[in-house]
C-alpha cells in the first residue's frame, strides 16, 4: 500500500532566503521608545538579508529661520546634526556587528511625512518604527508619527513596542 505524505513548508516566511525587501528603513527618534524597533529592524535585516537604513528626522516645526528651538535654547540645524550623528552611528555599528549592511540618513522636515518621503526616495521595502504607546487622547492631542507612517506609507510598516 502506498503511503501518502503531505509536503510541509518548514520555512513559510522565506526566512533566510532573498526576498523582494532589499532595504529596511528604521525610523528612530533616538529615544528609548525606539530601542525595540531598532532591535527588530536589525534582526529582520539579518534574517531577510536586507540592508538597514537608519533615518532620523530633524523636525522642521521646531525651526525658526535657519535655527531650531529646543527648550529655551536656540540650536542651529547643523548642531542638531552634530548631536545626532554619533548616536545614529552607534545603531549603524550594531547592525554591522550583526552582519547587516547599515547606513544612516538625517532628514529635515515634519517627522511623519519625512519618514514616508525618505522611504520612497530610498526605495525601502519596509519601514520599522517605534511607538511611545500613547492612548487615544494622547494621539489626538499630540498626533502619532507611527500612525501617520502606517496610513501613508506605500510599503509595509512594522510598529514595534
Amino acid at each position: 500500500m502506498a503511503r501518502m505524505t503531505a509536503a510541509v513548508d518548514r520555512n513559510p516566511l522565506g526566512v533566510g532566503q532573498r526576498t523582494s525587501i532589499r532595504t529596511i528603513l528604521l525610523a528612530t527618534d533616538l529615544s528609548p521608545a525606539s530601542d525595540e524597533a531598532t532591535r527588530q529592524a536589525i534582526e529582520l535585516c539579518r534574517l531577510l538579508q536586507a540592508s538597514l537604513l537608519v533615518v532620523n528626522v530633524i523636525d522642521s516645526d521646531e525651526k525658526v529661520g535657519d535655527r531650531a528651538t529646543i527648550g529655551s535654547q536656540t540650536t542651529r540645524i547643523d548642531q542638531h546634526r552634530a548631536q545626532r550623528e554619533p548616536r545614529l552611528l552607534e545603531i549603524v555599528e550594531r547592525g554591522r556587528a550583526s552582519g547587516v549592511y547599515s547606513s544612516f540618513l538625517l532628514w529635515t522636515g515634519e517627522a511623519g511625512p519625512g519618514i514616508v518621503a525618505a522611504a520612497e526616495a530610498e526605495q525601502a521595502g519596509m519601514v520599522v518604527v517605534g511607538t511611545h504607546g500613547r492612548g487615544r487622547a494622547g494621539r489626538f492631542l499630540l498626533g502619532s508619527v507611527s500612525e501617520y507612517v502606517v496610513y501613508n506609507s506605500e510599503v509595509p510598516v512594522l510598529v514595534a513596542r
